[in-house]
């Protein structure tokens, strides 16, 4: 396995996914704005909860990173297509669990059973952050699937 390699290609494959996710964002495919998610985790401020967030979400890219490539690496093989199995997996543990239970620990994130008198800055995303509107499942496939296509094509089995 390329090792001296994963930083870069996790790199690469999170600012692809990172861009394919603004720009749905920009088109209004969805509402669901990552970085600030992510920031708002540490501050309430949402321009520096963005910046914050980006960087956030660029370290989680490194650490799954380094798991597409010890799994590319346990398999003996990196495709693109292994990749993309990956993306999926990777995508449905994300839309399906991770997210759902996000307004449990998110200091400014709603919950379902929060009611009118929360005072949280972020909506709950719901199952497949549904509540960051129809296409957010889609969007988030479409991303996590060009995270994972680009890795399994950079990384290289030795």
């Amino acid at each position: 396995m390329d090792w001296a390699g994963w930083a870069v290609f996790g790199l690469l494959a999170t600012g692809a996914l990172t861009m394919v996710m603004i720009a749905a964002q920009m088109a209004g495919l969805t509402r669901l704005d990552l970085p600030l998610v992510l920031g708002t985790l540490v501050t309430p401020d949402p321009d520096h909860a963005r910046v914050a967030g980006f960087f956030i979400h660029l370290a989680a890219g490194q650490i799954f990173a380094l798991g597409y490539a010890a799994t590319f690496a346990l398999l003996g093989q990196a495709t693109w297509w292994l990749g993309g199995l990956l993306g999926l997996l990777h995508v449905a543990v994300a839309l399906t669990i991770v997210l759902p239970l996000l307004p449990g620990v998110h200091p400014r994130m709603a919950s379902h059973r929060a009611g009118p008198s929360s005072r949280a800055a972020l909506e709950p995303p719901g199952l497949l952050a549904l509540n960051y509107g129809i296409q957010t499942p889609a969007v988030a496939v479409a991303a996590h699937l060009v995270y994972g296509v680009m890795l399994g094509l950079l990384f290289q089995v030795r």
